[in-house]
């Protein structure tokens, strides 16, 4: 049997992010663990418009081709970790967008959040996702990665996080993996979202 496939998506498209080189960190600890076959997906190569098309998502009835790939891509994803920024005091717009594109596609799988951003960790952006998610029969984890002070991080473009981070990405993967296989029958079973 072939692993399963976690999606790291970048929640952010603004130009000098951060959340691309946090992305790319945790894509490594994804990838060391062995347990999914792992996909970055960044939101800035994605380039979804604005909502634009005209039917529910939940039809499926797409009209455009950006939307047809962005449904086969979140089609084939077991697994989901979503790296937020905190833009006052919620997520990105982009990320938001990119969600409300598909309906069916996200139903049955779980979701860790890496949140980033000031003294607060980007720790409001990740309460306010959960309450998307949920909606959409996705499983947000307990376990999650919180990074305050973001910036003090990045060397070069690359993000170093301290010891309790990398502990806390550890544990919200081996619990992505734990609930992946729990829900897997939801999704395999055909059941209807």
């Amino acid at each position: 049997m072939s692993k399963p496939v976690l999606q790291i998506i970048v929640g952010s498209t603004r130009p000098g992010r951060v959340g691309l080189p946090v992305a790319q960190w945790f894509e490594g600890l994804a990838r060391e663990s062995g347990e999914f076959e792992v996909e970055l997906v960044d939101l800035a190569e994605v380039d979804l418009p604005l909502m634009d098309e005209p039917n529910h998502p939940r039809m499926r009835k797409y009209t455009k081709d950006h939307t047809k790939r962005w449904s086969e891509t979140i089609d084939r994803a077991d697994a989901f970790v979503f790296v937020v920024p905190e833009y006052n005091y919620g997520f990105s717009a982009a990320l938001k967008n990119a969600i409300d594109y598909l309906c069916l596609e996200w139903a049955y799988k779980p979701v860790g959040l890496v949140s980033y951003g000031g003294i607060s960790a980007g720790t409001r952006a990740a309460q306010m996702i959960k309450q998307v998610v949920t909606t959409l029969k996705m499983t947000p984890l307990f376990e999650a990665v919180s990074i305050p002070f973001v910036q003090k991080s990045i060397t070069d473009g690359t993000f170093s996080p301290e010891a309790p981070v990398d502990e806390g990405a550890r544990a919200m993967l081996a619990e992505l993996g734990r609930m992946e296989e729990a829900l897997r029958g939801l999704r395999r079973g055909g059941a209807k979202a």
